[in-house]
Formats: structure tokens, C-alpha cells, sequence
């Protein structure tokens, strides 16, 4: 059993000295991440124009039962599982062809990784004009091809949002996947060459095993970003067309500051913590017994 530090004792000391240097990261997580979310919750057993009345568990029980709610978890839920699994499938790729000893791989890499360092509200911006249908670039490239121009925004519009986003992001998962694959000792790859394996088959039973804690933080942060998309449905489609692309912080927003339900727009925003907490817990517990299984 580990001893209590004592004030006096050198470790008690450098205890001091640790909490002190910690304490403005605490007190800055204290009033801008914990009190808020304190708030949040409280503000969801309340109701009126100001929040001030008590209504308990009422604003959860009409989350959970407002059709509303449970199209734009769909449609977020659908627009997380196209970024999740694109996120690894693009990234796994473009990783494997950087790792190569090819020339530009450098200048590569940094060109992939900037609009991932670029804000979403400009990416909106650039792409919601890019795929107006009246002048917007893409139409008119395809009109100078002879092809006909297309309703990008209105044809598949949560697929579309979910390709700018895969396009903005695809540059941080490519560069965890690198550091991944560099992190495998070649030596494995030798021995399988030795005992005849080909490319694909090291592939399969060397590297992507290998990439099984890489490939978990990848999916777990890709999950949490999708489960939290905005800006996309902000800036880009508007929602629409219809409620086509109504994802849940989108919706959550409208009813905050549109209809003004504080409340309930509070409760809403638990309801979804809950459950990206839940399915990150579930991905860290699959991913844990996957390593087990390697």
C-alpha cells in the first residue's frame, strides 16, 4: 500500500510544485469546460423563455420522444459512419503511398495537412461556392467538358458535406497513420519476405494489426467529431434542403436560438453527450479486447 505524502518530505514538495504549475490548467478547465457543462445540465430540468421554471426529467422525456430529435440523429449518425469509415479507409491509403520512397513526398504531406489546419468556416465558405449550381467552379468545369452541371447540393447533400469534411480532415488521420506505420519495426516485414509472403498478405497480417491502437484512435475521434459536426450544415447546405443534412448541434442550435427553448436545447445537448460518451467507451473497450486478440 502507497504511503500518504507528507507536507515536509521532498516528494511532498515537489508535489506542491506540481500542482502549482497545474493549477492554471485546472482553473481554466474549471471555468470554461466544467462550469459550463454544470450549466448545461442544470438548464435542462428547467423551462420557460428565461429557464427559470422547474420542470425535472419533462425536457428529456419530450427529447426522447420528438421525431425531430430522432431524424437528426439519424442523419448525424449516417454522416458519422461515412466520415469514420472514410477517415480510416483515405487516410490508411494515402499513408501507405507516402510511406514510399517517393520524390515531393514532403511537399505532399504538407498540402494534404493545411486544409485540415484551415477553420471550418472558411472550408464552408470555399466549398459552398465551389458547388453552387449557378457559379460555382465544379459546374462550370463540367460544363466546359460538355457534361451537364449538377444539383451537388440537392442531389446527395449529406454525402456531399460528408466528402468536405472527409477532404478537411483526411490530412491529420494520413499523418497518424504514418507515424503508425513508421512506428512498425521493419524487421517484421523482412521476416515475412524471407518466408515468402507478398505485399498483400504482410498487408494484412503485419501492418494493419500492427495499426490496431492507430486505427482505434483514429475511429474514436472521428466518431466524436461526426457525432459533433456543425459548421458543415451551417455554412454549407443550411440544414436543407428540407431537413436532409439536420444534424444534431445543428438542431440543437436552431432550438436554442431560434425558437429560444433553452431548456430543452440543454437537455438535448446531455442526451447527446450521453452518447458520445457511450460509444467512445464501447470503442476504447472493443479496441482494448482487438489488441488482446493480436
Amino acid at each position: 500500500m502507497r504511503r500518504p505524502l507528507r507536507p515536509g518530505t521532498l516528494q511532498g514538495r515537489y508535489a506542491r510544485t506540481a500542482y502549482l504549475f497545474l493549477l492554471p490548467a485546472i482553473l481554466f478547465f474549471a471555468a470554461f469546460f466544467y462550469l459550463p457543462i454544470g450549466n448545461v445540465v442544470a438548464t435542462g430540468f428547467r423551462t420557460g423563455p428565461m429557464a427559470d421554471q422547474w420542470t425535472g426529467l419533462g425536457n428529456y422525456t419530450q427529447a426522447l420522444a420528438d421525431p425531430a430529435v430522432r431524424h437528426s440523429f439519424l442523419v448525424t449518425a449516417g454522416f458519422s459512419v461515412i466520415v469514420v469509415i472514410g477517415s480510416i479507409v483515405l487516410g490508411l491509403a494515402l499513408a501507405l503511398a507516402i510511406d514510399q520512397p517517393l520524390k515531393g513526398r514532403v511537399v505532399f504531406r504538407v498540402v494534404l495537412l493545411v486544409p485540415y489546419l484551415t477553420s471550418v468556416a472558411i472550408v464552408g465558405l470555399l466549398w459552398r461556392n465551389i458547388l453552387d449550381p449557378e457559379l460555382g467552379v465544379l459546374n462550370r468545369v463540367l460544363l466546359a467538358l460538355g457534361l451537364p452541371a449538377q444539383q451537388w447540393l440537392n442531389t446527395a447533400p449529406l454525402l456531399t458535406i460528408a466528402a468536405v469534411t472527409l477532404w478537411q480532415s483526411v490530412g491529420y488521420t494520413m499523418v497518424l497513420f504514418l507515424a503508425g506505420l513508421q512506428g512498425i519495426p521493419e524487421t517484421y516485414h523482412e521476416a515475412a519476405k524471407i518466408d515468402g509472403a507478398d505485399a498483400w498478405r504482410r498487408f494484412w497480417r503485419i501492418t494493419l494489426p500492427l495499426l490496431a491502437p492507430t486505427t482505434l484512435f483514429v475511429s474514436v475521434m472521428a466518431v466524436i467529431s461526426g457525432l459533433q459536426a456543425f459548421g458543415q450544415a451551417y455554412i454549407i447546405t443550411g440544414g436543407g434542403p428540407g431537413d436532409a443534412t439536420d444534424l444534431s448541434v445543428f438542431h440543437i442550435f436552431n432550438v436554442a436560438f431560434r425558437t429560444r427553448d433553452f431548456g430543452y436545447s440543454s437537455a438535448q445537448s446531455v442526451l447527446l453527450l450521453i452518447v458520445i460518451v457511450a460509444f467512445t467507451l464501447v470503442q476504447l473497450r472493443a479496441g482494448r479486447r482487438s489488441e488482446v486478440t493480436y
